[in-house]
């Protein structure tokens, strides 16, 4: 359960958040799309309202929802003030929110629930760049459920038309998404719904049309899936979320994630937030088209390198990487173990040669098709796939208890990208070692990774029984 709720909220200390208001006046967005829906009917809760689009008429129903229970008071959620942390009673919450974040056992914020908060409840647009673990999740949904219990709903309403939108990369992202979001509004009478590809579309078409929508969290190719067959129409959406925009970007979605958008209204008319583990320029641009004015967040990892993970780097040349790698897994018989590579290429070598040499392997990249990703996840947390081997932006969202080992092919040109690494392992409380391979081409990325994490990391030299040359397959 503690595990559960750190996932959602972080660690809840304090750490030394930077946060400055964009200079941006953003392009204008790309135009909307024609709705070929009639007008809403102004008629009563009783009657059937039906898309153009849709294949059927949806009788309109009563809200559904757990209300809050009438006998909590805020009163029974005390936490006094303490110097350098923010709670959550400093923001004006609703009562129900506050019975859920009381349920959960965290009263005080994270710094960047701290800093989004400040901005997002006056209704600010803004980006944040935080890492897994920050209790980014919380904070956005915070914001969203609070948004949607300030605005009441139109009174004519149809089945499929969410007022908050949160798109996110992968299926395992938004499960955990929509999950969290069910606890943190179990009192309040939203509905939330989730969908993913690799799923059963007609049960999810079913959820669809029992409720109202008020959160959807979902894949940008299954949302386009239901948005296209008219049973998904995003008019209405008030706020808008972009989660991991970065692995969105190396995945290929960013296509799909502009269809929806021009779905959604202008900007200015819909608040969005923006996530993404790292500013590049390409993500500063998808920000700048589709937000405005945005606050910019941004919070460093509090541990920059995990205690319980022991931290290796071999000298080696750039001809003897692949003899270490398949050496290390094989002589010691290792079971679970993920390997970084910097571009999407040289995973797939490496994934190929693991599996010609008999060692059971699979790449995660954004060459890799969204439904394989699954399995591939499957089989690696099932153990049925002893090594994983992913880029930077592909291995963010693999949270798999049990990796004893992480390796780095090749050594990431921004540091943030190795801190993040090594945190495959070690998680959870267990013990976890790293292990970095540094070479003719990468070694000049030491320094900056050991300045990051505060210390030296002593290279060495593999032992020669490292070395020997991998045994022919056969």
């Amino acid at each position: 359960m503690l595990k559960a709720l750190k996932k959602i909220f972080g660690k809840g200390e304090p750490q030394h958040p930077l946060a400055a208001p964009a200079d941006t006046t953003p392009p204008s967005q790309d135009a909307p799309t024609t709705d070929a829906r009639p007008a809403r009917p102004a008629q009563a809760e009783t009657q059937t309202a039906q898309p153009a689009a849709g294949p059927a008429s949806k009788p309109r129903r009563p809200r559904a929802g757990k209300p809050a229970a009438p006998t909590w008071k805020l009163e029974d959620f005390v936490v006094e003030p303490v110097e350098g942390k923010t709670r959550f009673h400093d923001f004006k919450l609703a009562p129900e929110l506050m019975h859920a974040i009381q349920d959960l056992g965290f009263p005080y914020c994270t710094p960047i629930q701290a800093q989004v908060l400040g901005y997002t409840l006056k209704g600010r647009d803004a980006i944040g760049r935080a890492q897994t673990g920050t209790g980014k999740t919380a904070a956005f949904l915070i914001s969203t459920i609070t948004q949607l219990l300030q605005t009441p709903p139109p009174k004519e309403r149809y089945m499929g038309e969410p007022r908050a939108l949160i798109i996110a990369p992968t299926r395992e992202l938004v499960v955990q998404i929509a999950n969290d979001a069910l606890d943190l509004a179990k009192y309040t009478g939203l509905n939330v719904m989730s969908f993913v590809g690799g799923m059963d579309f007609d049960k999810q078409l079913k959820q669809l049309e029992s409720r109202y929508c008020d959160i959807l969290v979902a894949t940008p190719g299954r949302l386009l899936d239901f948005n296209q067959r008219g049973e998904v129409h995003l008019d209405m959406v008030e706020v808008m979320v972009l989660d991991e925009a970065d692995r969105m970007l190396d995945m290929g979605f960013i296509p799909q994630v502009r269809q929806i958008i021009r779905q959604t209204p202008m900007k200015g008319e819909r608040q969005t937030l923006l996530f993404s583990a790292t500013f590049t320029d390409d993500v500063m641009n998808l920000a700048r088209q589709w937000t405005v004015d945005p606050a910019v967040v941004e919070i460093e990892p509090e541990n920059v390198a995990s205690d319980t993970v022991e931290q290796h780097v071999y000298a080696v040349a750039g001809s003897d990487k692949y003899k270490l790698l398949y050496n290390l897994i094989s002589q010691n018989d290792w079971t679970r173990v993920m390997v970084f590579a910097n571009r999407k290429d040289e995973v797939r070598r490496i994934e190929e040669r693991l599996t010609k040499d008999g060692i059971s392997a699979a790449q995660m990249s954004g060459d890799v098709p969204q439904h394989k990703r699954i399995k591939v996840l499957e089989g690696f947390r099932e153990g049925k796939i002893r090594v994983l081997v992913a880029t930077d932006v592909a291995g963010r969202g693999i949270h798999v208890d049990g990796i004893s080992h992480v390796i780095n092919f090749t050594l990431p040109e921004d540091p943030d990208d190795y801190v993040h690494r090594i945190g495959r392992t070690g998680r959870a409380g267990a013990s976890g070692t790293s292990i970095s391979f540094a070479g003719e081409d990468d070694a000049f990325a030491l320094p900056p990774i050991e300045e990051l994490i505060g210390r030296k990391i002593h290279c060495e030299m593999p032992p020669a029984e490292l070395l020997v040359p991998v045994p022919r397959s056969r």
